[in-house]
């Protein structure tokens, strides 16, 4: 952009050239010469000011119409992520999942059904703890290998000069990294020192056994040694020592939950139990267990969380409306009107998502799961401004009442929430049209760039120009000036005598 300093108005530049034609008169009537710096800067203001604020005023449009559009697309984007769980079926799948006693909890998800189930918990799953005989904690118990294994898999610590302590192995145990799941410690005793193995994962099938090989200078590494079966049926893990006279100890065994429900037994390696009961995670503790009792697990809809779900998409649906209403107003009179007034996307956009919510969803069938459902059938009005309003009486007792008209609302297929994140999708993904707009106005922005680029150039052009010819022209009237100072001295004025007339 020029230097120069704009001009605003026609006034102004009227009366800055009449400053111009004054030092040129100055100048020309042996005034003080003529300011050529302002003059200069005058003339080429009067030039290009006009131009330059046109550009101005076009940049900064384009600049706010851009980050019009930003706004736009950020509130749309925050719509579609709420809209996830009414396109995906999960408003469907929201159900509370409560026990009646203690130990047992339980999670309900895609594919849960609302019913009332007994749940009678005998054993919960178990993960295994061996712990060997006391050894001197610092004496050397060998050189060989220990193969290690939990369940089906399996690896191998070399046992060397460096490492044959019982400590030394812990560590090399620890260390291992093809090791599935198996800690070792070591704990002091008032017998010695005992290596601890506990195995990360519960169940019958992972148990733990360690067998040793290539013994030299055996002084008790062959003695730790040890094969644990496990039980099929899923119960408690059995134990045999290599060395009886020096045998490990289970302190823990490797065992299954086992658990029936209404009244059918199952088994589980975890007690986060799930694909038992479609769609429910159980969750078991050692409070759940007993011989006898059974408690009851009730799930049920969660109409709550499902009317927080509908709210919160009410609530984002508002603020696009509200965003584009802020974009789009006009107040008669005022400095600052929206930035996108007229513009045929917004409009566009606008009409689209207020013609999918006014619409409702049919489906075949007659009934409560049948027939035509839509907003106002839930109890979400559209209002004359385009927002949506929720009477949350009437949506949580249509949640409680009549789900399967919910569902069909925002079923996956073709549901409301499916047809809004169908149309938010095409306006701001790349090459849509908020992204077409705003490309568009970023090559005007450039455009105006280069234009703004070139009126500098001219400027400068002009400038050196305009300097070079008044310079020339302040030369030449001092000249003439000096050299009428001169005739009038010597032939006189209009009303004194000069030197030659003296004579």
């Amino acid at each position: 952009m020029p230097t120069n300093t704009p001009v605003n108005s026609g006034a102004n530049a009227n009366s800055l050239m009449q400053q111009a034609a004054q030092s040129i008169i100055n100048g020309s009537t042996g005034n003080p010469s003529m300011d050529v710096g302002t003059l200069v800067k005058t003339l080429v203001n009067a030039k290009t000011a006009g131009r330059a604020a046109t550009l101005a005023a076009s940049q900064a449009t384009g600049s706010t119409r851009i980050s019009a559009f930003g706004a736009l697309s950020s509130a749309l984007g925050a719509l579609q992520a709420g809209l996830a769980s009414l396109t995906n079926g999960g408003l469907q799948s929201t159900f509370n999942a409560v026990a009646s006693g203690k130990g047992l909890t339980a999670t309900a998800g895609a594919g849960a059904v609302a019913g009332t189930y007994t749940v009678g918990v005998t054993q919960i799953a178990t993960a295994q703890a061996l712990s060997s005989t006391g050894f001197n904690g610092t004496r050397a118990l060998g050189t060989g290998t220990l193969t290690l294994s939990l369940g089906s898999q399996s690896f191998t610590v070399a046992v060397g000069s460096t490492n044959n302590t019982l400590s030394g192995i812990a560590a090399a145990i620890n260390a291992a990294s093809n090791n599935p799941g198996i800690s070792a410690t070591v704990i002091n005793g008032t017998d010695g020192a005992h290596l601890v193995l506990a195995s990360s994962k519960t169940g019958a099938a992972n148990a733990i056994s360690v067998a040793v090989g290539n013994v030299a200078n055996d002084n008790g590494l062959s003695s730790l040694g040890v094969t644990s079966t496990a039980d099929t049926a899923g119960g408690a893990s059995k134990i045999e020592s290599a060395n009886s006279a020096a045998a490990w100890r289970q302190s823990a065994v490797a065992q299954d939950a086992r658990f029936t429900i209404n009244g059918i037994a199952s088994t589980s390696a975890s007690n986060a139990v799930s694909g038992v009961l479609t769609g429910i995670t159980l969750n078991l503790s050692a409070a759940a267990v007993s011989a006898t009792d059974t408690q009851t697990l009730t799930v049920s809809t969660d109409t709550k969380s499902q009317a927080a779900t509908i709210t919160n998409f009410v609530s984002l649906y508002n603020t696009v409306v509200k965003t584009m209403g802020a974009l789009t107003s006009y107040t008669e009179g005022a400095s600052a009107q929206g930035a996108l007034i007229g513009d045929s996307t917004l409009n566009t956009i606008r009409n689209s998502l207020a013609s999918s919510v006014a619409r409702g969803v049919d489906s075949g069938g007659t009934g409560k799961g049948g027939g035509h459902a839509n907003l106002l059938s839930i109890g979400i009005k559209l209002e004359r401004d385009g927002t949506l309003s929720v009477d949350s009486a009437k949506l949580g007792d249509t949640l409680s009442a009549n789900p399967a008209a919910v569902a069909r609302l925002f079923n996956p297929t073709n549901g409301i929430g499916t047809r809004l994140t169908e149309q938010i999708t095409q306006f701001t993904k790349k090459n849509g049209m908020i992204d077409v707009r705003t490309t568009a106005l970023n090559a005007d922005l450039k455009r105006i760039t280069q234009q703004q680029s070139d009126l500098s150039d001219y400027a400068a052009q002009l400038t050196k120009q305009y300097q070079a010819q008044f310079t020339a022209l302040n030369t030449l009237m001092a000249r003439m000036n000096s050299n009428s100072q001169y005739l009038t001295r010597l032939f006189g004025g209009a009303n004194s005598n000069g030197t030659l007339a003296k004579r």
